[in-house]
């Protein structure tokens, strides 16, 4: 399948879940993807995985230093860019009476700020016609316990997906977010006990329509569909989440 052949991705987040499984999805349709990562291990893992044409880019979005050598070295490697995934992000539980400062800085500065500066950064190599898409969740349009912090962030990328579309519309650059549902990629597991994962899990499951988490595939598709298929289509937030936000 060469269905996107000579055209150029970046994919921030890129090294492992969501956002490996979107760079594998259009790597494997003939890209040439970018991804990046804050840990070389995982990034080096996802590359070999991607093949031969992948590069990754080791930084940290919440760094604008990071982001400035991000934009210099896609622009040595691939030039312009057809499609943007804006997917590098942190999960962390943050009950109201007990969430610190600290944990609400270090979430926004990566899942609000990163998100912000990384189109900023990058915008300049988007080719016209090129498409945009900010990973948000379902956190930000249902309340669910824990979450707050998370929550308002996810909320404050869908309504940049909206005011970066009016940006880059002149340009013929769409902007769109993908809101995943439950998507069983591990991070449960590491921010929470086995058994409070398993309880989280049967919950979820138990409250969505289809009664079952979504594949990765499911979601790169979609991501996908965004970037590049959905021609007259921008602002939007396409929930890929067995219908939970939405029956």
């Amino acid at each position: 399948m060469d269905e996107y052949s000579g055209k150029n991705v970046v994919v921030t987040g890129g090294g492992s879940g969501i956002g490996l499984a979107i760079a594998r999805f259009l790597a494997g349709g003939g890209a040439r993807v970018a991804i990046t990562g804050r840990s070389q291990e995982p990034l080096d893992a996802a590359r070999e995985q991607l093949g031969e044409g992948a590069v990754a880019f080791r930084g940290d979005v919440s760094s604008l230093s990071d982001l400035d050598a991000l934009a210099d070295r896609v622009k040595t490697e691939l030039g312009t860019i057809d499609a943007l995934f804006v997917n590098a992000g942190i999960t962390a539980l943050t009950p109201f009476e007990s969430t610190t400062e600290a944990m609400y800085d270090e979430l926004f500065a990566t899942n609000v700020k990163g998100a912000f500066f990384t189109v900023q950064k990058l915008a300049p190599l988007l080719s016209t016609g090129a498409g945009v898409v900010l990973t948000t969740s379902v956190a930000g349009t249902v309340g669910m316990l824990d979450t707050s912090v998370y929550a308002a962030g996810k909320a404050a990328l869908r309504s940049m997906a909206r005011s970066f579309s009016r940006e880059l519309l002149p340009r013929q650059i769409r902007v769109n977010a993908i809101s995943p549902g439950p998507i069983d990629t591990g991070v449960l597991e590491r921010i929470m006990t086995r058994e409070a994962a398993e309880e989280f899990k049967a919950e979820r499951v138990a409250d969505n329509p289809m009664r079952r988490f979504g594949t990765l595939d499911e979601i790169a598709t979609a991501a996908a569909f965004l970037a590049f298929d959905a021609t007259y289509t921008a602002g939007v937030e396409l929930a890929v989440d067995g219908g939970v936000t939405q029956l």
